[in-house]
């Protein structure tokens, strides 16, 4: 089910301001087309204000909210390259956001079983810190894009 994933461009958000010196940042988001329908997930890192990593992947059939739990969890992987101390997640999903800090409860097996899978990963770090940003923020944007170009090339594949 899951398709090779795709790097982006590590300079796809450069001279974004996004990050203080020092900082770790995972910026994820998901997407389906038909809700369920043809899912990926993609997520962009930045330290020190550089976007250092970024990569994209296809999920299959999957609802938005999968996507972007996978999102979490792909990138959660990732940042363990960059910082086992301090990560901030920024996603534009807010109920991916208020489900993982606790402000929903989490109804749907399907996502406690993903948000389980980011607990877990959480434990890699000293601390995660997970903030709602608008989907118009620059990193969020690039990572909106490689889901789509995941996307696309998984339907021109078809």
């Amino acid at each position: 089910m899951d398709q090779p994933a795709h790097d982006t461009d590590r300079e796809a958000a450069e001279g974004a301001p996004v990050t203080e010196t020092g900082a770790v940042t995972l910026y994820t988001d998901g997407a389906s087309r038909g809700n369920p329908g043809d899912a990926a997930w993609a997520y962009v890192i930045v330290r020190d204000g550089s976007v250092v990593a970024g990569r994209s992947g296809f999920i299959g059939t999957a609802t938005n909210n999968v996507a972007e739990y996978h999102a979490v969890i792909n990138g959660l992987d990732a940042a363990r390259e960059f910082t086992s101390g301090s990560l901030i997640v920024r996603s534009d999903s807010e109920l991916v956001v208020r489900q993982l800090t606790g402000r929903y409860r989490i109804t749907k097996e399907h996502l406690a079983d993903l948000a389980g899978e980011v607990r877990r990963r959480m434990r890699s770090f000293a601390e995660v810190r997970f903030e709602s940003v608008p989907r118009e923020h620059p990193c969020i944007q690039v990572a909106d894009r490689l889901c789509n170009e995941m996307l696309d090339a998984e339907k021109r594949r078809r």
